[in-house]
């Protein structure tokens, strides 16, 4: 019998390129394959020095270039043809669904769109409902569940499996998996779930000859895949279920906090980190309950709604709650299609001031203005968790761009013990997540303008005085290492970010709010009306 070991990683790849929600769902994937991934992957061909080059400059830190070293160009060609064969379908509907929007935008000027219906391409047809907005904008609205029926093909999903010995790993929006020596490629689509059983090993031992052979491991891997288990039982605290009479509450990283009561288990936004040697403090999957009641997903971005992080929790999770998106826009694809096709099911839709009752308390679903580039994004949610009398705020990373929104929200959900403020205030353009999504370019003007932002010091000081926080502290900004290979973020004392978020803190404690910039893990316990806290 044996475990696996705390230290394997498990990459989700779908066309050697790590999985996120936008290559799930059929269009947005399409999009992403034409006009993220061949571009890079030409680009690299055609030029490898280049990419070499400017990896290694900061300033480049999150571009369109491959980290491959400007070598192996002849597996990105075969990349490359591979991309096209497997992923034709995908491409066409793509090419399809932007050329009939272009058509669409060129005569759809207020009048009758019923004559466009005998024009739509033959893959969409019966897919697609063409809209108006009240000024007359047309639009195209997808029938997300007809296309996924269509076009979604799972066979093409790995998981890659390998040793982690340091935080760092390669850019994924940029880099292409090409397969590895060292690495382990189960070709398990996301829903099998033989995953669930795999994972399950990492705290209850298992036979390992049956798990190799479930996964039909070829022989010559054989002896890599059994160096990723060990007989040896992991160290897992007592503390990791939590049996006390208050609230706990632990900070994992980046936005992923878990709150517990002796009855309850909530784990938002997971993105954690593996148990390696390393001078930053952390806490990692191995410091999780036995059993999640409760996963939240703010919003639909990659470095909240981690495919390699929920995957491996799916066995121990007993539902996952989102915010409801069933609108047919391109840029916001439904996430509860996006979870059922990777294997959850389980899945609690919330709209704005909708709540889940708990035995102490509840969990309330609340409006998120902003960091999405101005797109009309439903997919996005802060939460007021509610226990034992305590409120607690998860912000996210939201941008108060209306102040008199949290005016209402105070009147609404009252005081607040603890909120957590998402401060990146200096974000990326829409293109460098949207882009593969746009009809029409956008002026570099307008991209600059139209950011991936947070909250500065003052909008997050003015939600903090409306509701009253007792605490307010600063996550979700990228700093901790393994978040690197998704967010490629390299701040210094002189980024807006950190000044912007320095200041915060400070006038937070000098008002008399316990404030700080969250860093690697905390941990808060509520007695009564007692807190206590610990790095």
């Amino acid at each position: 019998m044996y475990y696996l070991r705390q230290d394997v990683k498990a990459e989700p790849l779908i066309w050697r390129w790590y999985a996120w929600p936008h290559l799930i769902s059929p269009v947005t994937a399409g999009c992403n394959i034409s006009e993220r991934h061949l571009r890079i992957m030409m680009s690299y061909i055609a030029n490898p020095k280049i990419h070499e080059q400017a990896v290694k400059d900061p300033k480049m830190i999150g571009g369109p270039f491959i980290d491959l070293g400007g070598q192996q160009v002849e597996e990105v060609k075969k990349l490359i043809s591979y991309t096209k064969e497997k992923c034709k379908t995908l491409i066409a509907l793509a090419t399809q669904y932007k050329e009939f929007d272009k058509k669409l935008l060129a005569e759809g000027k207020g009048g009758s769109l019923e004559f466009l219906y005998p024009q739509i391409p033959e893959m969409l047809k019966g897919m697609i409902e063409l809209v108006y907005d009240l000024n007359s904008q047309p639009s195209i609205r997808l029938i997300e569940s007809l296309i996924y029926k269509s076009y979604y093909d799972d066979s093409d999903q790995q998981i890659a499996l390998g040793i982690v010995t340091e935080d760092f790993r390669k850019f994924v929006f940029s880099t292409p998996r090409i397969y590895q020596e060292d690495e382990v490629y189960l070709d398990a689509s996301f829903s099998d779930r033989r995953l669930d059983k795999l994972f399950r090993m990492k705290q209850e031992p298992g036979d390992f000859d049956e798990i190799a052979n479930t996964f039909q491991i070829s022989e010559s891997k054989k002896n890599l895949f059994y160096s990723f288990f060990t007989k040896n039982k992991p160290l897992i605290s007592e503390d990791n279920n939590y049996f006390g009479k208050g609230v706990r509450i632990r900070y994992f990283g980046h936005a992923c906090i878990l709150i517990e009561t002796k009855d309850i288990t909530i784990l938002i936004d997971p993105v954690i980190s593996y148990d390696i040697k390393n001078e930053i403090p952390r806490y990692s999957f191995k410091d999780l309950p036995t059993n999640i009641d409760y996963i939240i997903i703010t919003h639909n971005h990659l470095d909240h709604v981690m495919f390699e992080a929920i995957l491996q929790l799916r066995h121990k999770t007993s539902n996952i709650i989102f915010s409801s998106n069933n609108d047919g826009c391109l840029a916001d694809p439904s996430l509860k299609l996006v979870l059922q096709n990777i294997g959850f099911s389980n899945l609690i839709e919330l709209k704005e001031f909708e709540n889940v009752l708990l035995s102490d308390g509840e969990i309330i679903a609340l409006p998120f203005f902003g960091e999405h580039c101005d797109l009309n994004i439903n997919s996005k949610r802060s939460y007021c968790v509610s226990l034992k009398g305590k409120k607690f705020l998860f912000a996210a990373d939201s941008n108060n761009l209306d102040p008199y929104m949290y005016k209402h929200i105070a009147k609404y959900i009252g005081p607040i013990e603890i909120i957590f403020i998402g401060m990146e205030c200096e974000g990326a353009p829409l293109t460098w997540t949207y882009g593969p999504l746009l009809t029409h370019p956008l002026s570099r003007v307008n991209d600059n303008s139209r950011t991936l932002s947070g909250s500065n010091c003052e909008k997050a000081w003015t939600i903090v005085e409306d509701l009253k926080c007792k605490y307010a502290y600063i996550y979700a900004m990228g700093q901790e290492p393994w978040l690197n290979h998704v967010m490629a973020l390299n701040y210094s004392t002189e980024s807006k970010q950190i000044i912007e978020s320095d200041k915060f803190v400070e006038r937070c404690k000098n008002n008399g709010i316990e404030s700080e910039r969250l860093f690697g893990k905390k941990l808060w316990e509520f007695k009564n009306d007692n807190i206590e806290t610990g790095a």
